[in-house]
C-alpha cells in the first residue's frame, strides 16, 4: 500500500502545477517561461528517489511520463517494479500489477494543481502558488512553488532548471518525506496516441474506488 500512497502524491503533483499566487522574476522563472513557451504536450524519462522524514533514502525507481494539456497525464514506473498512473481528464487510475489492483478516483480540482501541469498551462502559474527564486545549487537554478490551497497536498515543490529546461523536481510531502525526480530525454509536443490516456483495467484485476457511471440510451421503437 505504500506504493499506492506514494503514487497518489506523484499523481497530485503531476496534475497540480497549474498556478501560483505571487509571480517570481529571475533566472529560474525565465528558464521555466522559455521551456514552457508553445508547449502543449511533453514526454520523457524519470528517475526518482524517496527519502523518509528521518533522512533515510529508499529505493530508486525509473520509468517514463507523458503530459498533455489540459489535464491528461501518464506515469509508468518500469523498474525495479511496475506501476501505472493515468489521469484521463475526469479520473485518476492507479494500477499495481504486483497487487493485481486498480484504484480509481475522480480527478478533482485540487488534482488539477500539480507541479508539472504548469509546463502545459503556464497561464495558471501565478494563480494557485507562491513562487520564489531559490538561487543556484547542484549546477541548476531553482524555483520553489508553495501551494496557496487551504489543504495543500505537499509542503513545497522545487523545480531545477539547466540550460535545456526542467532537469529535476524535489518536493516534500505532508508526512515529511522528500522525493527527488530527475528528468531526461524530453520530447516537446510529440504525437501522443489517444489510447495512452484511455486506461482499461486488465482482466482479472480488482478495481476499487469511484468508477465512472456508464449510461445507455433506452431503445426506441
Amino acid at each position: 500500500m505504500k506504493r499506492l500512497r506514494f503514487a497518489t502524491v506523484v499523481a497530485l503533483l503531476a496534475l497540480s502545477l497549474s498556478g501560483v499566487a505571487q509571480a517570481a522574476t529571475g533566472p529560474a522563472r525565465a528558464r521555466l517561461d522559455t521551456f514552457a513557451q508553445g508547449l502543449h504536450a511533453i514526454s520523457g524519462n524519470f528517475t526518482q528517489t524517496l527519502t523518509n522524514a528521518d533522512g533515510q533514502p529508499g529505493q530508486t525507481s525509473s520509468g517514463t511520463l507523458v503530459l498533455q494539456a489540459p489535464r491528461q497525464f501518464r506515469w509508468d514506473t518500469l523498474a525495479p517494479y511496475k506501476q501505472t498512473i493515468v489521469a484521463d481528464g475526469s479520473r485518476v487510475w492507479m494500477y499495481d500489477p504486483e497487487l493485481e489492483q486498480v484504484t480509481v478516483r475522480k480527478q478533482d480540482t485540487e488534482e488539477a494543481h500539480s507541479p508539472l501541469t504548469v509546463l502545459t498551462d503556464l497561464k495558471q502559474l501565478d494563480k494557485d502558488f507562491k513562487v520564489t527564486e531559490q538561487g543556484e545549487r547542484d549546477g541548476l537554478v531553482w524555483l520553489r512553488l508553495t501551494s496557496t490551497a487551504q489543504e495543500p497536498q505537499f509542503d513545497y515543490a522545487d523545480l531545477g532548471f539547466d540550460a535545456n529546461g526542467l532537469a529535476r523536481m524535489q518536493f516534500k510531502d505532508q508526512l515529511g518525506s522528500t522525493t527527488d525526480i530527475r528528468f531526461s530525454n524530453w520530447q516537446r509536443n510529440p504525437e501522443i496516441p489517444p489510447q495512452d490516456f484511455n486506461f482499461v483495467p486488465p482482466k482479472g484485476a480488482d478495481v476499487i474506488g469511484d468508477l465512472p457511471v456508464i449510461t445507455t440510451e433506452p431503445l426506441k421503437n
